[in-house]
């Protein structure tokens, strides 16, 4: 198999898919891409406001849409959004297009990294925050699993030997 040029890594939210990426990309020498932030930078508006207008099922759309385009831009490492594997169609491009990573850490401490953040639309609204944490993970876990070509744990491990973990893995092929 010819290794992809495209890195895609895909997890809840809180995870450091972010940070991970930016780091992953400097290492690589590739353009970093988050996909939230590309659709807030085509929208003019943030994803919360986007849930408010639209609702959910208006923003996957956005998402899917905008996910099927940037799956195809080459040599980049693309962060997606956690609920970016919730779309059959997104899987399949995110599985087939690049070498997908799926970062993970455990539920406690996803749920201190998003605490004080107020830009989760799936979290505001929630009374009991881990309850609503632990149902999105128990959906979106098994698709996370299905279209991974590698899982890391980011729980423990500082920055600097996830990205390692990673290189180490995609530069095998």
């Amino acid at each position: 198999m010819n290794r992809p040029d495209r890195i895609f890594l895909v997890g809840p939210m809180g995870v450091g898919k972010t940070t991970i990426g930016r780091r992953l990309a400097a290492v690589l020498e590739k353009q970093f891409v988050d996909s939230d932030h590309e659709i807030e930078e085509r929208t003019g508006v943030d994803i919360p406001l986007i849930f408010e207008l639209e609702g959910e099922e208006g923003f996957r759309g956005r998402e899917s849409r905008m996910l099927d385009e940037l799956t195809q831009r080459p040599g980049i490492v693309l962060a997606t959004g956690g609920g970016a594997v919730l779309d059959p169609a997104s899987r399949q491009h995110l599985r087939e297009r690049g070498y997908v990573v799926y970062l993970h850490a455990p539920l406690r401490l996803l749920l201190q990294r998003t605490a004080r953040d107020n830009r989760r639309p799936l979290l505001m609204d929630t009374a009991d925050r881990a309850a609503r944490m632990r149902q999105i993970m128990e959906q979106r876990q098994p698709l996370y699993e299905e279209i991974a070509h590698l899982k890391v744990e980011t729980g423990r491990r500082n920055i600097r030997r996830v990205v390692q973990r990673i290189v180490s893995s995609y530069e095998k092929g």
